[in-house]
């Protein structure tokens, strides 16, 4: 197939960009993705994906990244291994060009599809990296169902904390709330609906300082913030809900975002500040949103790929006007 002239970058490999690079190469438009600093995403950090449509016998998440990645480049899509730190509009007379550079090449092109995702914030233990996906989770919605009978554990003291410490009670027997503190972030309504929960108990003024096990997480080392006493809670898994951090500080001072980081899209925008009818663009003509850099709301595979499919097809008709 021939290609038109545009060129367009995606910065970012998970469902979102390889979703819109999908779109956008079987529009004939040359597009390249850059694979970032995890290319496939947060889900080569998980193990086997069961509530993504279409493989009824469930996937590895590194599979279906794989899987996305060889559908994308089956229509022509590149992909660069770089990580990017700077985005600069160049737009004259009208006719936007951006350079986004990974502090050594410099690339342009006609517009840009940003789905670099987020990071979840894990706990900051020494080593903790060896048990991601293996005992140690950041999505009770993604790996909840795993611990079906078993007694785990979640970290955190948010809406977050308590909504995902009532989800994961519906499969494991028992669930250990630990957070720093006597005091939480939490709504209250939120709050005593985990209080209220039957498989839920409250360890608190604790902190987790390691884990137990080897190639899987098979209990928690925790410290009294009050007094240093050392206890140990033996277990199945632990979860993380102490917050994600959306990986978009290249886009600094040129794209509108929250105080947190997420980028704000035109559809999330009041009326009277849009400057466009693609719900996907951002403040930036020419720059398109997609996956979890944007979404703090839902975060799952499933709505990544989707807001990758919405962001290809709002740039392919911009491209068009």
């Amino acid at each position: 197939m021939s290609q038109t002239n545009h060129k367009i970058g995606i910065i970012g490999s998970g469902p979102a960009g390889w979703t819109a690079a999908i779109y956008t190469s079987r529009a004939n438009i040359d597009t390249t993705v850059f694979l970032g600093i995890q290319p496939g995403g947060q889900l080569t950090t998980t193990t086997e994906i069961e509530n993504f449509p279409g493989f009824p016998e469930g996937i590895q998440g590194g599979d279906l990244m794989q899987n996305m990645q060889k559908q994308a480049e089956r229509f022509g899509t590149k992909s660069v291994f770089s990580v990017i730190k700077s985005l600069e509009n160049k737009s004259h007379e009208g006719k936007p060009k951006f350079t986004i550079s990974d502090g050594s090449n410099n690339h342009e092109y006609n517009a840009l599809i940003i789905a670099s995702g987020a990071s979840a914030r894990y706990l900051g233990i020494p080593g903790e990296e060896k048990f991601v996906g293996k005992g140690y989770h950041s999505c009770a919605t993604c790996d909840g169902f795993f611990y079906r009978g078993k007694t785990i554990a979640i970290v955190g003291g948010g809406d977050s904390a308590m909504e995902e410490a009532n989800f994961l009670t519906k499969f494991a027997d028992k669930v250990y709330l630990i957070h720093r503190s006597e005091s939480f972030r939490a709504s209250k309504i939120m709050l005593d609906r985990a209080k209220n929960n039957p498989k839920i108990e409250f360890v608190l003024n604790k902190k987790v300082i390691d884990f137990l096990g080897q190639e899987k997480v098979q209990g928690v080392t925790i410290e009294d913030t009050q007094n240093g006493e050392v206890t140990e809670i033996e277990l199945s898994g632990v979860f993380v809900a102490i917050g994600h951090i959306p990986n978009s500080s290249f886009a600094q001072n040129q794209l509108t975002m929250d105080e947190v980081g997420y980028l704000t899209p035109q559809l999330r925008m009041p009326a009277e500040i849009r400057t466009s009818k693609y719900d996907t663009m951002s403040n930036v003509e020419g720059i398109f949103l997609a996956g979890d850099v944007e979404d703090k709301i839902y975060r799952q595979a499933i709505t990544a790929a989707g807001h990758g499919c919405k962001a290809a097809m709002d740039l392919e008709k911009w491209l068009e006007e």
